[in-house]
């Protein structure tokens, strides 16, 4: 395994997230001071690398800390066009992944930027764009992702990584290269909805069943929806929703906003995660639907944020006590669906593992981290959830890594990943040099001072 260490060194820094070259589509923030009139920056084949495409990733990479320099856009129009070339192939060879697969991927995404930039509120503020909108436009992108993802991995499948070959790659590298790692925790959740009284389930739905009746007797349904809905954002819209797919909406919604039939028709009452709606159809476009809706939260009173207090101090005390294991707890009684089938482990989406930089950590979450050991279980603690619920959540520590230098003792597993990784890098680059000899391929000249991007036309 001969390398040079600086090529070796961006090799590590790359997969550890460190050094930029192509992030999650939904990564790429929006350059609002730039406005790029686009033009061809590559040609790869039937694909085409747009100069909008090079500037966002350059883009994001210089907010991500790395300094603005032609080597680092380089990189990112090195980057994009072997992604078009691993798109090429993946259409030569008929792959295909399904809607479902897309919008699982953005649903993951999205919830994870969620939980970064505080609300749906924050994000669609940041994008300037609706949640519906955001899907939209990312659709595309992923879907090309998970396509280069399942190229990749065919092109890759025959790459391992034994202990010796692990063993064997640090060893090269020389120990004033390696790189520091911030530290890491890793961590497992119980949250439990405060559960509403009947009553109040009952008063919303009256509420809901005298709106419906004003609107069936003449009134607006969007005068009705600025009054009285409880989704803010819709309701400064009269509550419209604008133009979604059946996936955009929860289940329920989805169902019952999909059997409307003309715009004259509200729906009944129905239950959703968010609480109670009435809808009414806009406009149906294909397989696409707008719909207002009034949205009413059944009030959560004291008496029922105590009742589930007490049941989660019950399970804090039986898992402090050893009586219950945290998983078994979990599945049994958390009500997050991301993580009770997982005995509440907290999976970072960024990295498909349950290590977390604390720097990506949730500050709430960090702040309870903070004051706990290794091993300890936290004492229910009242939240909001990011469907604007209130719940409240147990943490379990389950493991802390110091700030350090990479070793082979406290990050093997991670190095294992870095030499897989490496080998998976060398079947690419051995792929692609094959490749682009029977590909058409042109570069506009304005790169011609890019080394690594001339090897991409050199014969």
């Amino acid at each position: 395994m001969k390398l040079k260490f600086g090529c070796l060194r961006n090799r590590i820094l790359l997969f550890i997230g460190v050094f930029f070259v192509l992030g999650s589509s939904l990564e790429a923030q929006p350059n609002k001071g730039t406005v790029v009139i686009d033009q061809i920056a590559g040609v790869v084949g039937s694909h085409i690398v747009l100069k909008s495409e090079v500037e966002t990733q350059y883009q994001q990479a210089i907010q991500q800390g790395n300094l603005a320099s032609d080597e680092i856009r380089c990189r990112v129009l090195d980057q994009l066009l072997l992604n078009k070339l691993v798109l090429t192939q993946a259409n030569i060879d008929s792959l295909q992944v399904t809607d479902e697969q897309v919008d699982q991927k953005i649903e993951s995404n999205l919830a994870y930027y969620i939980q970064q930039i505080g609300s749906v509120e924050k994000l669609e503020a940041f994008y300037g764009k609706s949640i519906p909108e955001i899907k939209d436009e990312f659709r595309p992108l992923v879907k090309d992702q998970l396509l280069i993802q399942q190229m990749q991995g065919k092109l890759t499948k025959s790459a391992t990584a034994s202990p010796s070959d692990v063993k064997e790659f640090y060893d090269e590298i020389p120990k004033d290269s390696l790189p520091f790692i911030n530290a890491e925790v890793e961590f497992a959740q119980i949250m439990r909805n405060v559960t509403i009284g009947e009553q109040e389930k009952d008063n919303a739905k009256e509420q809901l069943k005298t709106l419906r009746d004003r609107i069936k007797n003449g009134e607006d349904f969007s005068t009705l929806s600025i009054l009285y809905s409880q989704d803010k954002e819709s309701a400064k819209q009269g509550g419209e929703l604008g133009f979604v797919n059946r996936s955009d909406l929860v289940p329920e919604f989805a169902a019952a906003a999909f059997k409307l039939k003309n715009t004259t028709e509200i729906s009944d009452i129905i239950e959703s995660q968010f609480g109670y709606h009435i809808i009414q159809l806009v406009e149906r476009r294909g397989e696409k639907i707008n719909v207002k809706h009034i949205l009413i939260t059944p009030k959560t009173l004291n008496a029922d944020i105590v009742k589930t207090q007490a049941f989660m101090d019950s399970i804090s005390d039986l898992l402090k006590a050893d009586k219950i294991k945290f998983e078994d707890a979990a599945i049994a009684f958390s009500d997050d669906v991301d993580t009770k089938m997982n005995g509440g482990a907290m999976m970072n989406p960024q990295t498909g593992s349950t290590s977390f930089d604390v720097g990506t950590v949730d500050p709430t979450i960090l702040f309870q981290l903070d004051k706990m050991q290794v091993g300890e279980i936290s004492s229910p603690s009242l939240i909001t959830t990011r469907e604007g619920k209130q719940a409240f959540r147990i943490l379990y520590l389950k493991k802390r890594t110091a700030p350090h230098q990479l070793n082979l003792q406290d990050d093997y597993q991670k190095l294992q990943e870095i030499t897989l990784n490496d080998k998976q890098q060398k079947a690419m680059e051995n792929w692609r040099n094959k490749k682009k000899a029977v590909t058409y391929i042109k570069i506009a000249p304005e790169y011609s001072s890019c080394d690594m991007v001339k090897d991409w036309t050199a014969q």
